[in-house]
């Protein structure tokens, strides 16, 4: 039915250069130079220390920063699910004013 048609690979054309002719090298056993170890860098930042008083302080900013963060976003489902209802409630009342105006009639 349907085939796909199957490209297929173009022979290169244009200028081709020979392969290149490579000769061995000979190999004379001697006895290996040791590499020289190599030196760490002297870093030029400073280093951070930590005090007890400033642990304290990160550990109060990192719980702060929770606790807002948590609070925001239990605002945020609670604004939601307030709209939610709210909806549901106007979609009930609607429900019951046009049924009862079609009564009527």
């Amino acid at each position: 039915m349907l085939r796909p048609k199957i490209p297929t690979m173009p022979q290169p054309t244009g200028l081709t250069t020979p392969p290149a002719v490579i000769e061995p090298t000979i190999i004379t056993p001697g006895t290996p130079v040791p590499s020289p170890t190599p030196v760490a860098p002297a870093s030029s930042r400073p280093v951070v220390q930590l005090t007890p008083g400033t642990m304290f302080a990160l550990v109060g900013v990192g719980t702060a920063a929770v606790l807002v963060l948590g609070a925001v976003l239990v605002s945020l489902l609670l604004a939601v699910a307030v709209t939610g209802a709210s909806v549901a409630v106007c979609a009930v009342v609607l429900r019951s004013v046009l049924a009862s105006d079609a009564k009527r009639r």
